[in-house]
């Protein structure tokens, strides 16, 4: 470590190297839970435990940064990345898992914007874009596109639920009893 950094607050501990996940981490939740307006590279450094100047030099300005989060590629990439007989199970497993090491939801942030009406258009049409499009080209059948929206709103659901119940009975139950009870709703609308 350099002087410089010795002084600066420690990163978040699962990523020692850069900072860069926490910075993402601090970003998410600043653009979910603020108008985009109200959110600084300041405030985003400081619930990060880092400095503005590494926010800056990881992503730029606050648009460039934005759009790192408004980004749901990576994420469907992961969650889609089984076969298609193991792709509801896989679904479930890789989301909850995530959320646990992580600590974020890969999909949930397009619900809980609150940015301008922009800012919120960019995100569903990104989410729809990079999640619901690309799940709908894997999938086989009939009413392919209904099927990949009912199967987002699956996850969305999941999320959403693991959110509400943080300490309830999902909160002790491993992700694969997770996806015992949970993945054949999804493998069902996978199958057509």
């Amino acid at each position: 470590m350099t002087g410089s950094q010795a002084t600066a607050p420690a990163p978040a501990p699962t990523d020692p190297g850069s900072g860069r996940d926490a910075i993402l981490r601090a970003a998410r939740r600043a653009f979910t839970q603020r108008p985009y307006a109200d959110v600084t590279i300041r405030g985003i450094a400081a619930d990060a435990g880092v400095s503005p100047s590494l926010v800056v030099k990881h992503f730029g300005r606050k648009e460039e940064l934005f759009k790192t989060v408004a980004d749901f590629g990576p994420a469907a990439e992961e969650l889609f990345d089984a076969p298609l007989d193991e792709l509801g199970r896989h679904m479930v497993i890789t989301l909850v898992r995530r959320r646990r090491e992580q600590q974020t939801d890969p999909l949930l942030r397009v619900v809980f914007s609150l940015g301008n009406r922009d800012e919120r258009s960019l995100l569903r049409d990104r989410f729809h874009e990079q999640v619901t499009e690309a799940l709908t080209a894997r999938l086989p059948g009939h009413e392919r596109a209904l099927r990949a929206e009912l199967i987002a709103g699956h996850l969305l659901g999941l999320g959403a639920t693991l959110s509400l119940h943080r300490e309830g009975a999902g909160a002790l139950a491993t992700p694969e009893h997770l996806a015992d009870l949970y993945a054949p709703a999804l493998q069902t609308l996978i199958r057509g």
